[in-house]
């Protein structure tokens, strides 16, 4: 008579972590997992060097409060850091510095949840109104990076991550966040206008036809909610690679951890934000708007090995769908149309649905080479 079979008593492995943030909970991590290892251990030939440089920084108060001399002179240092650097600093805008706090707490209490309670919200489509996720697109990327998201539209139409009403706790927490979240987008959107009213200004363009061109009493604006975890070898992994972002301007708040780096004249310039300010920086549909003169900045994210850096990227853009060209009164003989028309977002889905690889999303609207 045959023994009997025994069940398998082997322990079942677990899942791999489906986040950075649950990779970095869940083991005493001494290196970085080769599915995040996008620099070569070997060598040191591509990390590039980093230079110590002052960034532009723009009084907002001046912009809006000022005498007619103080306006046009803050409107000409807008259009120069667009046309120069692609980003400034904003200081004396007006948001209280108890929203920006309440915003950060909120983030970092989204992402402390657990993998099954976040998981409500993990993303099918590029274009789900609330989305979270890891890397860029795991779809199509062979190299993971070392980034946590929750992408959220908040207009025209408002959204907010909520739980069922059984969650007591998260059901008061969604409240919070959701007031809170609503107010800072309104208060992120409405400077966001008062600079492009500006940069317009410097661009020698009317408000009027510019707010009509883009639609942007019916603009399209999202939060990006990002999470930069510990990592244990930070010049192996990456944050987030070079790369522009769709829309206007994205307006950039940060808990003070370092981390963000801009190119600027073939060199990666390290951002320190002043205390209570955001980082502006001008996205590719500025770029096509202007025709070229004001370019998308590439930026980077880098991660360090002692603190986790959060950041909430606030895109300010034309409708969805509008179709987005270059001002009429930019074009000329001598500067021929550098971009064709495409709808706004169209080009998100294309951006969103792709690698994260330097400004390639603005191939398919390229006219003439760079």
């Amino acid at each position: 008579m045959a023994p009997p079979t025994l069940p398998n008593t082997a322990p079942i492995p677990s899942p791999p972590p489906s986040s950075v943030k649950e990779l970095t909970n869940s083991t005493s991590l001494g290196s970085v997992p080769p599915q995040y290892a996008i620099r070569n251990p070997e060598t040191t030939m591509d990390i590039e060097p980093i230079i110590e440089e002052e960034i532009p920084t723009v009084d907002f108060s001046l912009l809006t409060e000022g005498t007619p001399e103080q306006r046009s002179q803050v409107v000409r240092h807008l259009g120069k850091a667009c046309e120069e650097w692609g980003c400034f600093m904003v200081v004396n805008h007006g948001i209280p510095e108890r929203l920006m706090e309440a915003m950060l707490i909120s983030l970092k209490e989204f992402f402390d949840q657990t993998e099954e309670e976040k998981g409500e919200y993990t993303g099918k489509h590029v274009m789900d109104p609330i989305r979270c996720g890891t890397s860029f697109n795991l779809t199509v990327e062979d190299v993971r990076y070392w980034r946590d998201y929750l992408k959220v539209f908040v207009h025209p139409i408002f959204y907010s991550p909520a739980k069922p009403p059984r969650f007591r706790l998260f059901r008061l927490w969604a409240s919070w966040l959701r007031e809170t979240s609503k107010e800072y987008a309104e208060s992120t959107r409405a400077m966001g206008m008062e600079l492009l009213r500006g940069i317009w200004e410097s661009l020698g363009l009317e408000e009027d036809d510019m707010t009509k061109a883009l639609d942007l009493h019916s603009c399209f604006q999202i939060l990006v909610c990002n999470i930069y975890p510990p990592c244990p070898q930070p010049e192996l992994a990456i944050g987030l690679p070079a790369h522009s972002d769709h829309g206007l301007l994205t307006i950039l708040l940060q808990n003070g951890v370092s981390g963000l780096q801009v190119k600027r004249r073939g060199s990666w310039v390290r951002v320190e934000p002043l205390p209570n300010s955001f980082l502006v920086n001008t996205g590719d549909h500025m770029e096509i708007v202007s025709n070229g003169r004001y370019k998308s900045v590439l930026h980077r994210a880098e991660v360090n090995s002692q603190s986790t850096r959060l950041s909430i990227a606030s895109v300010v853009a034309p409708s969805l769908d509008t179709i987005v060209e270059p001002a009429s009164q930019l074009v000329s003989d001598e500067h021929p149309m550098m971009f064709r028309g495409m709808r706004y977002g169209e080009y998100v889905e294309h951006q969103q649905a792709n690698r994260l690889k330097t400004k390639s999303a603005m191939d398919p609207v390229r006219l003439h080479a760079k």
